[in-house]
């Protein structure tokens, strides 16, 4: 018979994902994981594999949840320009609220490892992808409602959001003083025309 796993293996995903996201890869140890978890090596081995394949599942699960926040965040009826406002103003509040920051776990991993890990280097881009897919959709609602001008070139301005949303999160590692991101997203926000 078949021994059941005594532990909640979304809940320990959640877990690893969690010390991930605060220590790297790199930074993480075993030993981490198992106390953050609440689960023995072998019980993390059988169901996540090595440390690589469960930050790798981590890292997936982060940036589907991450995609669909950012999502729901820009699904504004009656403007996408106070959609996308909304957004980097409270990205911009929750920043300044952890103390370091964390940034994001997908742009974290990308400054890590993707340079020299392809497999990271993939996923990484793939998620800068999925927003800037998202960036665009809500760009389009905006143009073919009128709101933004019809000479806007979405998937571009898209991609140039994606780019400043990096940035400034990488940027948000070093504590610059509020006003130099402030007045940077509403130069951000001014593309927007």
């Amino acid at each position: 018979m078949v021994r059941q796993r005594e532990f909640d293996k979304e809940r320990a995903l959640d877990d690893a994902m969690r010390i991930f996201w605060e220590k790297g890869y790199k930074g993480t140890s075993l030993n981490d994981l198992t106390n953050k978890m609440g689960i023995q090596r072998p019980s993390l081995y059988s169901a996540f594999g090595d440390k690589e394949e469960l930050f790798e599942t981590a890292l997936r699960k982060y940036s589907k949840l991450h995609a669909s926040n950012i999502r729901k965040k820009l699904q504004n009826p009656q403007s996408v320009k106070e959609a996308f406002r909304t957004f980097f103003e409270e990205w911009v509040e929750e920043e300044y609220k952890e103390s370091p920051s964390k940034g994001c776990f997908c742009i974290n991993t990308m400054v890590e490892l993707a340079s020299h890990d392809e497999k990271f280097e993939i996923l990484t881009r793939e998620h800068q992808m999925y927003l800037s897919v998202i960036f665009q959709e809500t760009i389009a609602v905006g143009i073919k409602s009128g709101e933004l001008d019809s000479n806007l070139n979405a998937k571009m301005l898209a991609q140039t959001l994606v780019v400043s949303l990096i940035g400034l999160t990488v940027l948000m590692k070093s504590r610059p003083e509020r006003s130099f991101i402030e007045n940077t997203v509403e130069m951000i926000l001014s593309l927007l025309k």
